[in-house]
């Protein structure tokens, strides 16, 4: 819908009612007005998408002639699944109350080591083991790496995955001792005992 103002952009409502006077030249519009983030109570935020919308509990009454054009508010999944996001394609996944600022919901799943809700603007690589996802720079990445990456595990993971070598290396190089063991020079096999006591001291000093 116009805004009063020409410098700001159009207004985004869902139209709940349309009616006309007998005569039908003067159509009103019964609205329920969508926010932008910067018209609500605590601004804009870091995770909100460039075309996101809270629908509001403020309901207007306004002349048919300010009505535009019509645009598509989509769920906040079915946005994210859109091949082309296109200039009339807003998405929605809060209600908000003007008067109080309160959200419905208040609290949505956080990502990335920065713990913030997800931008669908931003970037975001997902580990493979943890699944969990993460922003290029919270991982001391470029967009341009990240784009490259073929696969990606996340710090813990990786850390996890390197004391996994770590252990089957270490059970390798001890299954390596007791091979040598077995295999000693016939003069030595009557000294078998001692050599043992010897190479398992060494082991656990190692």
């Amino acid at each position: 819908m116009r805004p009063s103002d020409s410098s700001k952009p159009s207004y985004v409502a869902r139209v709940e009612r349309i009616e006309s006077d007998a005569r039908g030249g003067n159509v009103r519009v019964h609205v329920r007005w969508y926010y932008r983030p910067e018209e609500s109570i605590g601004g804009r935020r870091q995770f909100h998408g460039s075309k996101e919308v809270f629908l509001s509990d403020h309901y207007d009454i306004q002349s048919g002639d300010t009505i535009e054009g019509k645009c598509t508010v989509h769920s906040f999944k079915s946005y994210t699944k859109l091949d082309a996001v296109g200039n009339d394609d807003f998405f929605c996944r809060f209600e908000y109350n003007s008067s109080t600022g309160a959200f419905n919901p208040d609290r949505v799943a956080v990502y990335c080591k920065c713990e913030m809700p997800y931008n669908p603007d931003d970037l975001m690589v997902q580990c493979e083991s943890c699944t969990d996802w993460f922003h290029p720079t919270c991982i001391d990445m470029t967009p341009d790496e990240a784009k490259k990456l073929e696969h990606f595990f996340c710090q813990n993971c990786a850390s996890e995955d390197q004391k996994k070598l770590q252990n089957s290396y270490a059970t390798s190089r001890h299954s390596d001792t007791k091979m040598s063991c077995l295999n000693l020079p016939i003069e030595w096999k009557g000294n078998l005992r001692m050599l043992l006591c010897l190479i398992e001291d060494s082991h656990f000093k190692n």
